[in-house]
This record gives C-alpha cells, structure tokens and sequence, in this order.
C-alpha cells in the first residue's frame, strides 16, 4: 500500500481519490445547481473538463449522478464529447470528460470567410448523427442548444461535437414517457413546458430551433416570457420572413417544418431526418449566411453578459456547502478573467428566461473575497433563492393556465 493510499484511507477517502493526484485543476468552465466545471490538465497531458458534483447537492438522488456516468461510458461516436474517467472522494463526484477546446458553433462559424446554406447543412448533419446515435439507444439528449455544440480543437478540419449529458435520460422502454420539466428557454419542445410527458421528439423540436436560427441569425420563437413562448410553440406556426429566407432553399424549409410541428407524434424521428434531401447538401444555395450569423452572435453575447456575475454568485454559494478544502471550487476573485459563461448541467427543472444585458465584468485582480464582499455575495444568493420560489409558484401558474387552454382548445 502507497503512503498516498494509507492516507486516503486514515482520512477516509474512497480508494478512487487516487485518481485526483493525476489531474491539474485550472480555469472555472461554468457553474450549476449540483457543482462546477473545470479545465484541467490529466497526467498524459491531454486537456480534460472536469465536472465537480457536491455529493451533499444530490443526496437522495445520487443515482442521478450514477444514470450519468453509466451513460457517458457507454457512448463512443465521432460527434459525441468522450467520457474519460471518474472517481469521488467523501463529499466530491468527479466526471472527466474530452475537452473541447474549439469553440462554440456559432462562435466558430463567425472565423470563417464564409458559410453558406450548404455548410449549415453539412453541419446540422454532424449533429444529427449524433442524436441518431443516442435515439437508436434510447437517450434523449435534452439540452439540444447551439452551447453545446462545440469544435473539438482549433483545427480547421475538427470535428462538432455534442456536450452536456447532464439532463440527458434513458428511455427503459419505448412507452415510457418524461414529466419533468427540462431543457433551455428557447429551445424546449411544447410538450416539455406543458408537462404533457415527452420523450426522443424534443430533441428533433430544438435541432429545429437550431437549424432555423443558423440559416437567418435569429429564432423562430422571439416571446420573452413563459406564457408568450408556450402559447407561440404550442400554435406551431413558423414564418419564413422573406427579407431573410428568399434565398434559402424550399428544401431547407421543409426540413425545419418537419421538426418544428407542435405534434411530438407528428414530428420526423432522427431516422427519417437523416434521409431529408436537404441533408445532401445537392439543393442548398451558396448564398453567405455569415452577417445574419455574427449579428445573432453579437446579440447572444450581450444577453450572455450577465452570465459571469450569476457564475460568481454560484461558485460562492457552493463553497458555503462545501466540507473539504476549498480547492476544487474556487473563489470568484480568483478566477480572474479567464472565466467564460458555459453552461454547466442544471437541473430538469431548467427551463428559465434568457438572461438580460448587464454590466460586462471588469479586470480583477486574483485575491480572497473580503468579508463585506461575501456578505454581499450571500444577500445576492438570498435574494436569488426568494426570486427564484416567486418565479416557480408564478411558473407553476402559468403552466396550469396554459395546460388548461390547450385542453379547451
């Protein structure tokens, strides 16, 4: 026995908290209910992400954590993010994962000289492998969003690949249905929002969303609130905007339409997508979708801006809980500037309102937060869990008033 491992064990560690030795800790990824994400450096020198789950967030839903890792284990395809080791130690999970380390989607896309409705469909393909590839073994991804969709290196030739499993589900058999809430703001199928159970459809419903937004540079569904955004999804109906489609192929329209239909039992599986003439890429226009793009970028960021502050009150509100040493969840001073908003797993209750444009964080200097600053901190925590139950009872009263006029509808 090591003196590393009799001092795991005097301490009461678990014998994988070995493993923890091996990997590097760096930048803040992104921050959720249950944990963060880091950049980390492993032992062989490839770059890793690493998702820290405070075991005290998931108590009684630890198997949450273990649905995960079963799943992540078992994916291994060209466009899928790869799983690469695990381990915990008393009050820790720790999933290792592939980095991505080339971008975002539409980031990526904004490098280019030009891209045309022939590369977006060579891409939404990629991605549609992919969800092919989870639906053929029963997982539903979502959190199908433009997010996570990242380049996995900076080369030109990289593949895209799919992040995020972190509200991802098996499916144990073809009748089983979903019922709770999941997904992003904007990009979560009707029948999420409306709890009328869901399953593999929605993620075809936000490879709509996506596809749409990446051939004109905005979205199909424009409501700023719940009650707007359900009753717009729930008619289904999708405008073409002449400005902006004229040059778009009809193919392309009727890829879109065939995932956008407000019927889950209406809407084509990702077999069938896969066969969409538009996917051959033989009827897509040359036409440069570039400004329409780094328009919808320049807007994304500036609803993103606010994204950093709600990080640093996160990290700090998960370093209240924690029991260890505080090495895993970094101080938000000390994160310094190379922390970028990602989006971490959130819980399946996560279908929230875009952010609004803030103050863009400044320059600051790497040092321990001073005592009126964590007050501070924790007032903004405070005050976030209180606005948070006003916005689930208010949430709560919206679905049941929306359930109800569909139901009379």
């Amino acid at each position: 026995m090591s003196f590393a491992t009799m001092l795991n064990k005097l301490s009461g560690q678990p014998e994988s908290y070995e493993k923890k030795a091996l990997y590097r800790f760096g930048r803040t990824l992104g921050a959720g209910t249950y944990g963060i994400v880091r950049e980390a450096d492993a032992a062989d020198g490839q770059k890793v992400a690493v998702k820290i789950i405070l075991k005290k967030n998931v108590r009684g839903n630890e198997s949450m954590v273990y649905d995960e890792l079963e799943m992540l284990q078992s994916l291994q395809h060209p466009h899928i993010v790869s799983f690469v080791d695990w381990f915990e130690s008393k009050d820790k999970f720790y999933i290792v994962t592939q980095l991505a380390t080339g971008g975002e989607l539409f980031d990526r896309i904004c490098e280019y000289g030009k891209f045309t409705e022939k590369d977006a469909s060579q891409t939404i393909r990629q991605v549609l492998d992919a969800v092919n590839y989870l639906h053929k073994r029963n997982i539903v991804h979502r959190d199908l969003k433009p997010e996570n969709l990242l380049y996995l290196t900076r080369s030109a030739d990289s593949q895209l690949v799919l992040a995020d499993f972190g509200i991802a589900k098996m499916l144990h058999s073809p009748s089983e249905v979903l019922t709770s809430m999941a997904g992003s703001f904007g990009y979560a199928a009707p029948e999420v929002m409306l709890k009328q159970g869901h399953g593999k459809a929605v993620d075809m419903w936000s490879l709509g969303v996506i596809t749409y937004t990446l051939l004109c540079g905005y979205s199909p569904f424009r409501s700023e609130n719940l009650t707007d955004l359900i009753e717009e999804c729930r008619t289904g109906r999708i405008i073409f905007h002449e400005r902006y489609w004229r040059d778009v192929s009809q193919d392309a329209k009727d890829f879109i339409l065939s995932l956008l239909n407000a019927d889950p039992s209406k809407r084509v599986s990702s077999e069938e997508a896969l066969k969409h003439q538009w996917l051959t890429g033989e009827t897509a226009s040359d036409r440069d979708l570039l400004p329409e793009i780094r328009a919808y970028i320049a807007r994304a960021r500036l609803r993103r801006g606010i994204e950093i502050v709600k990080l640093a009150n996160r990290i700090e509100s998960l370093k209240m809980h924690e029991e260890e040493d505080g090495e895993d969840i970094p101080s938000p001073m000390d994160m310094g500037t190379s922390a970028e908003p990602a989006e971490a797993s959130e819980p399946s209750s996560d279908v929230s309102p875009a952010p609004t444009p803030d103050a863009a964080p400044g320059h600051t200097k790497k040092k321990s937060l001073g005592s009126a600053a964590r007050g501070a901190i924790f007032r903004e925590v405070v005050l976030a869990k209180v606005r948070e139950q006003k916005e689930n009872e208010e949430r709560e009263k919206v679905e049941r008033e929306a359930r109800e006029k569909a139901g009379s509808a």
